[in-house]
């Protein structure tokens, strides 16, 4: 179990990261925010969606504490993927919405609970779990969809950073334009055979 210090520090980067998900939102058309962006059709608005349906899983039901919205159940086929997509009666407000709700429901069973309060998670191999076990999962979870959005927000126009002061600190085009040729002309000497062993 961690000590109520580190579970505050891990609670505050899970918070930081939520935010910088959403942010990666703002600016962008309603068919950018849906539009698929890898074969398997990752996509912004669909990230935030399937962290609030998750997060509001692992820190409401995991726990004895439902969120008081109606989820999908984890075990019904039908629901299967679909907490990855915003449909066409979904608007970017409701899902954002909803992700600040479930937000601040999960930040009161992290606050409430200590770090070795057990848990139940029946889709798990071993469903027996304490909330630290939870926190470290939500915020993997989280880091890792962020990363995603990361590199969505990239493509779409070139924006990156954590925050908007983040993004404004960032190269300029010319910069960035430099970067790519430099690393661009190191992957096609690798690829024409230019690479020399070094050693000590």
């Amino acid at each position: 179990m961690i000590d109520e210090p580190a579970k505050e520090s891990l609670h505050r980067y899970l918070r930081s990261l939520r935010e910088a998900l959403v942010w990666k939102l703002d600016g962008l058309s309603e068919y950018d925010v849906r539009r698929p962006l890898t074969s398997t059709g990752t996509n912004l608005l669909g990230l935030v969606k399937h962290l609030s349906t998750w997060e509001a899983r692992y820190f409401g039901e995991v726990f004895g504490r439902p969120y008081p919205e109606p989820l999908p159940r984890w075990d019904d086929p039908e629901a299967s993927g679909t907490d990855m997509w915003a449909t066409e009666r979904e608007t970017r407000e409701e899902i954002v919405g909803r992700y600040r709700r479930v937000a601040e429901h999960s930040d009161a069973t992290i606050t409430t609970l200590t770090g070795d309060a057990p848990g139940h998670v029946p889709w798990w191999p071993r469903p027996e779990v304490t909330l630290t076990e939870v926190l470290v999962h939500m915020f993997a979870e989280t880091s890792r969809h962020a990363g995603h959005a990361d590199i969505l927000r990239e493509q779409l126009d070139g924006s990156t950073g954590t925050t908007a002061e983040h993004a404004a600190a960032e190269p300029g085009e010319e910069h960035r334009r430099a970067r790519y040729a430099k690393v661009e002309e190191a992957a096609r000497a690798v690829g024409a055979g230019g690479v020399r062993a070094t050693g000590t």
